[in-house]
């Protein structure tokens, strides 16, 4: 029996936010893109997941939710625990500077564009 070859697996990426449409449309961002999308509804959700997966690469989750944290809060609370997660944040209200959000992360503001966002991810985990 051959050993599994990890590196063939396509990535998982969470995707975090609140609006259902908004959801709907990053998960077939992520899914053109080559990956594959884990949905959760506000930051609550996400920390949930993330305890109980290992295999998520790359979050993607907008700034402003209700719940326990924004969106930014998930992030740095992301990045403090597991510094090899990527993280884009996206916001239609909040333009945030490169000094406020985590290191190596990105931001965009809404309403988000197919192609930068997968020419982002692309960039950041590698083809899928």
């Amino acid at each position: 029996m051959m050993p599994l070859n990890h590196s063939r697996l396509p990535h998982i990426v969470l995707v975090v936010e609140d609006e259902m449409l908004l959801r709907m449309r990053v998960v077939d961002m992520v899914e053109d893109a080559g990956y594959v999308p884990v949905e959760a509804v506000d930051a609550d959700e996400a920390m949930a997941i993330l305890l109980s997966r290992s295999d998520i690469a790359l979050m993607l989750t907008d700034v402003q939710m209700p719940g326990s944290m924004n969106g930014l809060q998930l992030a740095h609370a992301v990045h403090e625990r597991w510094p090899p997660i990527r993280i884009i944040l996206a916001s239609g209200q909040l333009k945030l500077s490169g000094s406020e959000i985590p290191q190596n992360s990105r931001f965009f503001g809404k309403p988000l564009q197919s192609d930068e966002i997968i020419a982002e991810m692309r960039e950041m985990l590698g083809r899928a």
